[in-house]
Protein backbone atom coordinates (compact mmCIF):
# COMPACT_ATOMS: atom_id res chain seq x y z
CA UNK A 1 0.00 0.00 0.00
CA UNK A 2 1.14 3.54 -0.85
CA UNK A 3 1.94 6.13 1.93
CA UNK A 4 -0.11 9.23 1.53
CA UNK A 5 2.03 12.00 1.98
CA UNK A 6 -0.73 15.22 1.84
CA UNK A 7 -4.09 15.93 2.33
CA UNK A 8 -5.85 14.54 -0.68
CA UNK A 9 -4.65 10.81 0.22
CA UNK A 10 -6.65 8.85 2.20
CA UNK A 11 -6.36 5.40 3.72
CA UNK A 12 -7.42 2.21 1.45
CA UNK A 13 -8.49 -0.85 3.51
CA UNK A 14 -6.64 -4.02 1.82
CA UNK A 15 -7.98 -7.66 2.87
CA UNK A 16 -5.69 -10.17 3.92
CA UNK A 17 -7.21 -13.12 4.14
CA UNK A 18 -6.06 -16.01 6.95
CA UNK A 19 -6.18 -16.62 10.71
CA UNK A 20 -4.78 -17.65 13.74
CA UNK A 21 -5.08 -21.16 14.02
CA UNK A 22 -6.14 -22.57 17.62
CA UNK A 23 -3.32 -25.38 17.19
CA UNK A 24 -0.16 -23.45 15.08
CA UNK A 25 3.17 -22.20 16.76
CA UNK A 26 2.33 -19.52 18.72
CA UNK A 27 5.59 -18.26 18.90
CA UNK A 28 4.70 -15.26 16.88
CA UNK A 29 1.20 -14.71 18.60
CA UNK A 30 0.15 -10.95 19.27
CA UNK A 31 -2.67 -10.43 21.49
CA UNK A 32 -4.60 -7.08 20.59
CA UNK A 33 -5.98 -5.42 23.13
CA UNK A 34 -8.69 -3.30 22.41
CA UNK A 35 -11.29 -1.28 24.91
CA UNK A 36 -14.85 0.61 23.45
CA UNK A 37 -16.34 3.59 24.49
CA UNK A 38 -18.99 4.98 22.20
CA UNK A 39 -16.90 3.95 19.34
CA UNK A 40 -19.18 3.02 16.29
CA UNK A 41 -18.86 5.75 14.22
CA UNK A 42 -14.87 4.79 13.27
CA UNK A 43 -15.11 1.23 14.62
CA UNK A 44 -15.34 -1.05 11.83
CA UNK A 45 -12.45 0.85 10.00
CA UNK A 46 -10.26 -0.08 12.58
CA UNK A 47 -11.24 -3.41 12.76
CA UNK A 48 -10.94 -3.92 8.86
CA UNK A 49 -7.37 -2.48 8.96
CA UNK A 50 -6.74 -5.59 11.78
CA UNK A 51 -7.78 -8.07 9.33
CA UNK A 52 -5.26 -6.07 6.61
CA UNK A 53 -2.27 -7.04 8.70
CA UNK A 54 0.60 -9.17 6.75
CA UNK A 55 0.87 -10.69 10.39
CA UNK A 56 -2.20 -12.89 10.57
CA UNK A 57 -0.99 -14.34 13.60
CA UNK A 58 -3.21 -12.24 16.21
CA UNK A 59 -6.15 -12.65 18.62
CA UNK A 60 -8.56 -9.46 19.48
CA UNK A 61 -9.12 -9.23 22.95
CA UNK A 62 -11.57 -5.99 23.84
CA UNK A 63 -14.08 -4.93 26.66
CA UNK A 64 -16.76 -2.62 26.33
CA UNK A 65 -16.21 0.23 29.35
CA UNK A 66 -19.90 1.01 29.39
CA UNK A 67 -20.87 2.48 25.83
CA UNK A 68 -24.55 3.91 24.68
CA UNK A 69 -23.99 3.45 21.55
CA UNK A 70 -23.86 0.09 19.44
CA UNK A 71 -20.13 -0.25 19.50
CA UNK A 72 -20.71 -3.49 21.97
CA UNK A 73 -22.95 -4.78 18.94
CA UNK A 74 -20.31 -4.53 16.02
CA UNK A 75 -17.91 -6.19 17.96
CA UNK A 76 -20.32 -9.38 18.33
CA UNK A 77 -21.16 -9.41 14.89
CA UNK A 78 -17.10 -9.26 13.95
CA UNK A 79 -16.46 -11.98 16.22
CA UNK A 80 -19.10 -13.91 15.01
CA UNK A 81 -18.19 -13.24 11.06
CA UNK A 82 -14.79 -11.71 9.79
CA UNK A 83 -13.09 -12.45 13.15
CA UNK A 84 -14.70 -15.56 14.21
CA UNK A 85 -11.77 -17.93 16.36
CA UNK A 86 -9.87 -15.02 16.83
CA UNK A 87 -11.94 -12.21 18.71
CA UNK A 88 -12.78 -12.96 22.90
CA UNK A 89 -14.92 -10.45 24.48
CA UNK A 90 -13.45 -9.57 28.25
CA UNK A 91 -16.68 -9.07 30.55
CA UNK A 92 -14.91 -9.24 34.16
CA UNK A 93 -14.92 -5.93 35.06
CA UNK A 94 -18.60 -4.23 34.12
CA UNK A 95 -19.22 -0.41 33.60
CA UNK A 96 -17.32 2.47 32.85
CA UNK A 97 -14.51 2.59 34.40
CA UNK A 98 -11.61 4.93 32.05
CA UNK A 99 -9.79 4.32 29.57
CA UNK A 100 -6.48 3.23 31.33
CA UNK A 101 -8.41 1.03 34.16
CA UNK A 102 -9.92 -0.61 31.06
CA UNK A 103 -6.55 -1.21 29.22
CA UNK A 104 -4.55 -2.43 32.06
CA UNK A 105 -7.25 -5.11 33.38
CA UNK A 106 -7.29 -6.29 29.60
CA UNK A 107 -3.67 -6.48 30.26
CA UNK A 108 -4.77 -8.69 32.94
CA UNK A 109 -6.86 -11.08 31.65
CA UNK A 110 -5.20 -12.85 28.73
CA UNK A 111 -3.24 -16.08 28.39
CA UNK A 112 0.48 -15.76 27.97
CA UNK A 113 1.55 -14.37 24.40
CA UNK A 114 4.80 -13.56 23.04
CA UNK A 115 3.52 -9.79 22.02
CA UNK A 116 1.08 -7.44 23.34
CA UNK A 117 -0.29 -4.77 20.83
CA UNK A 118 -2.75 -1.74 21.91
CA UNK A 119 -5.54 -0.69 19.68
CA UNK A 120 -7.63 2.39 19.79
CA UNK A 121 -11.15 2.26 18.97
CA UNK A 122 -10.67 5.25 16.37
CA UNK A 123 -7.74 4.73 14.99
CA UNK A 124 -6.21 2.52 11.67
CA UNK A 125 -3.28 0.45 10.80
CA UNK A 126 -0.99 0.36 8.69
CA UNK A 127 -1.23 -3.05 6.89
CA UNK A 128 2.93 -3.80 8.04
CA UNK A 129 2.37 -2.67 11.60
CA UNK A 130 2.33 -5.67 13.40
CA UNK A 131 5.00 -7.39 11.11
CA UNK A 132 7.83 -4.57 11.94
CA UNK A 133 6.92 -4.79 15.53
CA UNK A 134 7.22 -8.41 15.61
CA UNK A 135 10.26 -8.22 13.55
CA UNK A 136 12.14 -5.76 15.93
CA UNK A 137 10.75 -7.76 19.39
CA UNK A 138 11.79 -10.94 17.82
CA UNK A 139 15.36 -9.63 17.66
CA UNK A 140 15.40 -8.41 21.22
CA UNK A 141 16.60 -11.35 24.17
CA UNK A 142 12.44 -12.29 25.17
CA UNK A 143 14.08 -11.60 29.49
CA UNK A 144 14.67 -8.53 28.59
CA UNK A 145 11.30 -5.44 28.47
CA UNK A 146 11.28 -4.56 24.92
CA UNK A 147 8.46 -1.76 23.75
CA UNK A 148 8.09 -1.03 20.05
CA UNK A 149 6.74 2.25 19.09
CA UNK A 150 6.23 4.06 16.31
CA UNK A 151 5.28 7.61 14.23
CA UNK A 152 1.45 8.19 12.63
CA UNK A 153 -0.11 9.94 10.06
CA UNK A 154 -2.08 12.73 11.41
CA UNK A 155 -5.44 12.85 9.90
CA UNK A 156 -9.08 14.41 10.23
CA UNK A 157 -12.08 12.53 11.11
CA UNK A 158 -12.06 11.27 7.73
CA UNK A 159 -8.54 10.04 7.55
CA UNK A 160 -7.19 12.83 5.03
CA UNK A 161 -3.64 12.92 5.75
CA UNK A 162 -2.78 16.65 7.27
CA UNK A 163 1.11 15.79 8.12
CA UNK A 164 3.14 13.09 10.17
CA UNK A 165 4.09 13.20 13.90
CA UNK A 166 6.86 14.37 15.06
CA UNK A 167 10.16 12.48 14.08
CA UNK A 168 12.47 11.64 17.59
CA UNK A 169 15.28 13.76 18.10
CA UNK A 170 16.97 12.40 21.03
CA UNK A 171 17.54 8.80 21.65
CA UNK A 172 15.03 7.50 24.70
CA UNK A 173 16.12 6.80 28.15
CA UNK A 174 14.79 6.57 31.75
CA UNK A 175 15.15 10.08 32.62
CA UNK A 176 13.63 11.10 29.30
CA UNK A 177 11.00 8.99 29.77
CA UNK A 178 9.80 10.53 33.13
CA UNK A 179 9.32 13.91 31.33
CA UNK A 180 7.42 12.72 28.05
CA UNK A 181 5.90 10.18 26.70
CA UNK A 182 6.88 9.29 23.23
CA UNK A 183 4.90 6.19 23.15
CA UNK A 184 1.94 6.81 21.31
CA UNK A 185 -0.31 4.10 22.65
CA UNK A 186 -1.75 3.11 19.50
CA UNK A 187 1.75 2.31 18.05
CA UNK A 188 3.15 0.39 20.64
CA UNK A 189 3.49 -3.28 20.84
CA UNK A 190 5.48 -5.13 24.01
CA UNK A 191 6.96 -8.15 24.31
CA UNK A 192 5.91 -10.42 27.24
CA UNK A 193 8.78 -9.36 29.63
CA UNK A 194 7.32 -5.70 29.54
CA UNK A 195 3.58 -7.45 29.33
CA UNK A 196 4.70 -9.00 32.96
CA UNK A 197 6.22 -5.71 34.32
CA UNK A 198 2.78 -4.09 34.04
CA UNK A 199 1.04 -6.96 35.36
CA UNK A 200 0.06 -6.08 38.91
CA UNK A 201 0.91 -3.00 39.09
CA UNK A 202 -1.05 0.20 39.24
CA UNK A 203 -0.05 3.56 37.54
CA UNK A 204 -0.97 7.14 38.93
CA UNK A 205 -4.57 8.48 37.74
CA UNK A 206 -3.54 10.38 35.03
CA UNK A 207 -0.74 8.36 33.38
CA UNK A 208 -2.24 5.98 30.84
CA UNK A 209 -1.10 1.90 29.94
CA UNK A 210 0.85 3.25 27.38
CA UNK A 211 3.28 5.82 28.96
CA UNK A 212 3.21 3.47 32.12
CA UNK A 213 4.55 0.71 29.70
CA UNK A 214 7.45 3.39 28.77
CA UNK A 215 8.41 4.22 32.05
CA UNK A 216 8.55 0.34 33.96
CA UNK A 217 10.08 -0.61 30.38
CA UNK A 218 12.89 1.93 31.05
CA UNK A 219 13.22 1.92 34.42
CA UNK A 220 13.79 -1.80 34.42
CA UNK A 221 16.92 -1.91 32.07
CA UNK A 222 14.98 -2.57 29.31
CA UNK A 223 14.96 -1.60 25.63
CA UNK A 224 12.82 0.39 23.17
CA UNK A 225 12.20 1.28 19.49
CA UNK A 226 11.06 4.17 18.15
CA UNK A 227 10.47 3.38 14.19
CA UNK A 228 10.57 6.24 12.08
CA UNK A 229 7.70 5.02 9.93
CA UNK A 230 4.26 5.70 9.85
CA UNK A 231 2.17 2.87 11.21
CA UNK A 232 -0.85 3.83 11.96
CA UNK A 233 -3.82 6.82 10.84
CA UNK A 234 -4.33 9.20 14.33
CA UNK A 235 -7.56 10.60 13.61
CA UNK A 236 -7.61 13.86 15.47
CA UNK A 237 -11.50 14.63 16.34
CA UNK A 238 -13.28 16.63 19.26
CA UNK A 239 -13.61 13.13 21.28
CA UNK A 240 -10.14 11.85 21.53
CA UNK A 241 -8.65 11.01 24.87
CA UNK A 242 -5.22 12.26 24.04
CA UNK A 243 -5.08 13.90 21.02
CA UNK A 244 -1.87 15.00 18.76
CA UNK A 245 -1.52 19.37 18.68
CA UNK A 246 -0.88 20.08 14.69
CA UNK A 247 1.66 22.49 15.32
CA UNK A 248 4.57 23.22 17.89
CA UNK A 249 3.02 26.82 18.51
CA UNK A 250 -0.51 24.79 19.76
CA UNK A 251 1.85 22.48 21.99
CA UNK A 252 3.65 25.38 23.52
CA UNK A 253 0.21 27.14 24.21
CA UNK A 254 -1.43 24.39 26.08
CA UNK A 255 2.16 23.68 27.78
CA UNK A 256 2.00 27.47 29.07
CA UNK A 257 -1.87 27.41 29.43
CA UNK A 258 -1.70 24.00 31.44
CA UNK A 259 1.40 25.58 33.69
CA UNK A 260 3.77 23.88 35.74
CA UNK A 261 1.62 22.34 38.79
CA UNK A 262 -0.71 20.15 36.77
CA UNK A 263 2.46 19.30 34.61
CA UNK A 264 4.89 18.91 37.96
CA UNK A 265 1.93 16.78 39.78
CA UNK A 266 1.92 14.04 37.11
CA UNK A 267 6.23 14.03 37.11
CA UNK A 268 6.19 13.33 40.53
CA UNK A 269 3.08 10.85 41.01
CA UNK A 270 5.10 8.66 38.37
CA UNK A 271 8.54 9.18 40.69
CA UNK A 272 6.97 8.10 43.80
CA UNK A 273 4.47 5.12 42.54
CA UNK A 274 7.40 3.28 40.40
CA UNK A 275 9.67 3.57 43.83
CA UNK A 276 7.13 1.83 45.16
CA UNK A 277 8.15 -1.01 43.18
CA UNK A 278 11.48 -1.11 44.04
CA UNK A 279 12.34 -5.07 42.86
CA UNK A 280 11.55 -3.84 39.28
CA UNK A 281 14.11 -0.92 39.06
CA UNK A 282 17.78 -1.08 38.27
CA UNK A 283 20.25 0.35 40.43
CA UNK A 284 20.54 3.69 38.60
CA UNK A 285 17.17 4.37 37.94
CA UNK A 286 16.28 3.88 41.55
CA UNK A 287 18.85 6.67 42.54
CA UNK A 288 17.36 8.77 39.69
CA UNK A 289 14.47 8.38 41.57
CA UNK A 290 15.16 8.56 45.03
CA UNK A 291 17.29 11.64 44.37
CA UNK A 292 14.03 13.35 42.57
CA UNK A 293 12.50 12.26 45.60
CA UNK A 294 14.43 13.97 48.16
CA UNK A 295 14.84 17.26 45.84
CA UNK A 296 12.25 19.58 47.30
CA UNK A 297 14.28 23.29 47.08
CA UNK A 298 15.06 25.23 44.02
CA UNK A 299 18.92 25.03 45.02
CA UNK A 300 18.57 21.23 45.05
CA UNK A 301 16.46 20.75 42.03
CA UNK A 302 19.48 22.65 40.15
CA UNK A 303 21.71 20.94 41.22
CA UNK A 304 20.00 17.67 40.26
CA UNK A 305 19.19 18.98 36.90
CA UNK A 306 22.85 19.90 36.62
CA UNK A 307 23.72 16.31 37.60
CA UNK A 308 21.46 14.69 35.31
CA UNK A 309 21.12 16.19 32.20
CA UNK A 310 19.48 13.00 30.61
CA UNK A 311 16.22 14.65 32.21
CA UNK A 312 15.31 16.12 28.84
CA UNK A 313 12.12 16.62 26.66
CA UNK A 314 13.02 15.74 22.45
CA UNK A 315 13.53 19.39 21.65
CA UNK A 316 15.42 22.02 23.19
CA UNK A 317 12.68 24.48 23.74
CA UNK A 318 10.55 21.81 25.48
CA UNK A 319 13.61 20.67 27.96
CA UNK A 320 13.55 24.50 28.54
CA UNK A 321 10.40 24.85 29.77
CA UNK A 322 10.42 21.28 31.61
CA UNK A 323 13.61 22.06 33.19
CA UNK A 324 11.64 26.11 34.46
CA UNK A 325 8.79 24.31 35.97
CA UNK A 326 10.52 21.58 37.51
CA UNK A 327 12.91 25.03 39.48
CA UNK A 328 9.03 26.31 39.84
CA UNK A 329 7.01 23.28 40.89
CA UNK A 330 8.53 24.17 44.31
CA UNK A 331 6.26 26.68 44.94
CA UNK A 332 2.95 24.64 43.74
CA UNK A 333 3.59 22.49 47.22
Amino acid sequence: MSSPQSGNRRWNPQMIRGGASQGADRTMRVAILLSLYNGEAYLNAQLDSILAQSHADWVLYWRDDGSSDASRVIMLSFAAHRGHGRCVEITSLPGANGVGASYLHLLESIPETPFVAFADQDDVWHPKKLEWAVGWLRAQPPQVPALYCARQYLTDSALNVFKKSERLHRQPCFGAALTQNIATGHTAVINAATCHLMQGTVPPSNTLHDWWAYLLTMAAGGRIFFDDRCVSYYRQHSCNTVGAKHSKLKRGFYAIKRGPCAFMAVFESNVQRLLSYPNMLTPDSRALLEDLSQARTIKARFKLIWKRPELQRQTFSETAVFRLWYLLATRCH
